[in-house]
């Protein structure tokens, strides 16, 4: 592993981490003209995704192996602003039963969150990570990247991933299943690639209905293939059909992956995995009708410093999310944003209080405000269950699943009883956050009933521990008996969490 020592100290500098089931990654760069320039790079293969057991939990080998390498990576990360710092997990951590454990302690290691994404979160990514290395051309692009426990396929067009698809098929999968112990045969290679075309066909007819100008490749599999046939002077750029043939033959006469020690172009931890990506490929290339494929330096790595930088520079894909949903759902959004107002000056006034100043917070509450009507849109009885169940289940670009657990957490608790909180099925570093945010949505609902427009409702909030003050002039109050019967039924309310609200009328 290599690194630049004093790099780290520059000004303005941004980092990805990506925990793959292969291999973790990391870049550092800084921004140049809106543009970033890699200062750093840091691989480690850890193959997490081999520590899965048969009941889908990780191994403590695995575990340690992975921390280890992100106690080097927290090492480099030191000197760099945590809010410019994205630490994502993919497919391994979405399905290891014990990945909620692993994360804990990565967290404490690494010294910064982790967020688990989707799989199709994965693959718009990769997509925006592999675009910006190619020219600004017009016409669709299959991008495709096996990984080490997923394959996501994706067609999209300039910047834009128009179609992603997230395949539970990878290099270290396929090759555990399929090539145990480094044994090699026809047969294997068979049914690996049967399995990958069984995966394949829920996109196969979709994309060749739709086609492409152009198939672009990523991830480390697919350049040790493309470094080997050319090596082997099969293919001089990229990867022909013809050069992944004649990979195909050469690996099955092999018989033991060992009588392919010093392969030209593999790395011996790549060639560990390179019978399962390579049947894969195979069963890409065959399902999609692809001929040739060009290779790209971008991925997920990448992807996500581009995502990164729109954030640092308010063009942040999560609102343009969030603007969808509102679109989608016919969001009254004129009422929302009185609700998000109301929301934000609660925040204000018990941020400090309640500890609610971690960056981030005011944004995720108004978000919930913004999407917390969504659920009016199947049915007005119970909507604030619909909405939870729709945030908590869709694609929502650039979320990841912690987080839109949580918006969905906030939105599902924002009205009517609270006996079974629905917080209660986050993780538990975020239960107490949510909990608190629920309150405060609550209430901005509550004091914005009439959905009229209104002066500022001139309320003052104070929080001491599990109790929260309320202060109202009384003149206001008597104008408004019904808001002041939904506070005292608020009060009410909140008892079954634990929590006071107190109505204080104040003199004029």
């Amino acid at each position: 592993m290599s690194t630049d020592s004093d790099a780290g100290t520059r000004e303005g500098a941004l980092a990805a981490v990506d925990l793959g089931s292969n291999s973790f990654h990391m870049i550092v760069a800084e921004s140049l003209g809106g543009e970033p320039l890699v200062i750093d790079r840091l691989r480690e293969q850890v193959q997490l995704g081999a520590g899965l057991d048969a009941e889908g939990r990780l191994d403590e080998a695995a575990i340690e192996r992975g921390l280890a390498c992100l106690q080097l990576f927290g090492q480099r990360l030191r000197h760099v602003d945590p809010e410019r710092v994205r630490v994502v997990g993919t497919n391994t951590l979405r399905v290891a039963r014990n990945a909620r454990d692993f994360i804990e302690r990565a967290e404490e290691t690494l010294g910064h969150p982790i967020e688990i994404i989707s799989g199709r979160e994965e693959a718009r990514l990769i997509y925006l990570g592999v675009a910006h290395t190619l020219s600004d051309d017009a016409g669709y692009r299959l991008v495709v990247d096996i990984g080490g426990g997923s394959t996501e396929c994706i067609l999209g067009e300039r910047f834009e991933a128009l179609d992603v698809h997230s395949l539970y098929m990878g290099c270290v999968a396929f090759t555990q299943r399929f090539f145990p112990d480094g044994k090699l045969g026809k047969a294997a290679y068979q049914q690996a690639e049967l399995a990958a075309r069984l995966e394949l066909q829920t996109v196969e007819r979709r994309f060749r209905e739709v086609g492409w100008a152009s198939a672009v490749w990523a991830s480390g599999t697919i350049k040790a293939v493309a470094a080997l046939v050319a090596a082997r002077g099969w293919c001089e750029q990229g990867i022909s059909l013809e050069s992944l043939q004649k990979l195909r033959k050469e690996l099955i006469a092999a018989a033991d992956l060992r009588a392919l020690e010093g392969l030209p172009g593999v790395r011996p931890d790549r060639l560990a995995v390179l019978p399962g990506g390579a049947a894969i490929l195979m069963a890409v290339f065959e399902a999609l009708g692809v001929e040739h494929m060009h290779v790209s330096n971008g991925a997920l790595k990448e992807g996500l410093i581009y995502d990164l930088l729109g954030r640092i520079r308010h063009e942040d894909v999560r609102e343009r999310t969030i603007r969808l949903f509102q679109q989608r759902y016919h969001v009254d959004t004129v009422h929302a944003n009185r609700v998000r107002r109301t929301a934000l000056l609660c925040l204000g006034q018990v941020a400090a209080d309640w500890g609610l100043t971690e960056p981030g917070t005011a944004r995720m509450l108004a978000w919930a405000c913004a999407v917390h009507e969504v659920g009016l849109d199947v049915a007005w009885e119970h909507y604030h269950r619909h909405g939870a169940y729709v945030l908590g289940h869709a694609d929502m670009p650039g979320f990841s699943r912690d987080d839109q657990a949580l918006l969905a957490a906030l939105v599902g608790g924002h009205r009517r009883k609270l006996k079974s909180p629905p917080w209660l099925e986050l993780p538990p570093g975020r239960r107490d956050v949510a909990r608190k945010l629920t309150v405060l949505l609550r209430l901005a609902v509550l004091l914005n009933r009439g959905r009229v427009p209104q002066p500022r409702v001139p309320f003052e909030l104070h929080a001491k521990g599990q109790a929260l003050e309320i202060h109202l002039a009384a003149d206001w109050l008597e104008a408004h008996p019904l808001t002041r019967l939904d506070l005292e039924a608020e009060a009410h309310s909140l008892r079954a969490i634990d929590l006071k609200l107190k109505l204080r009328a104040e003199a004029g």
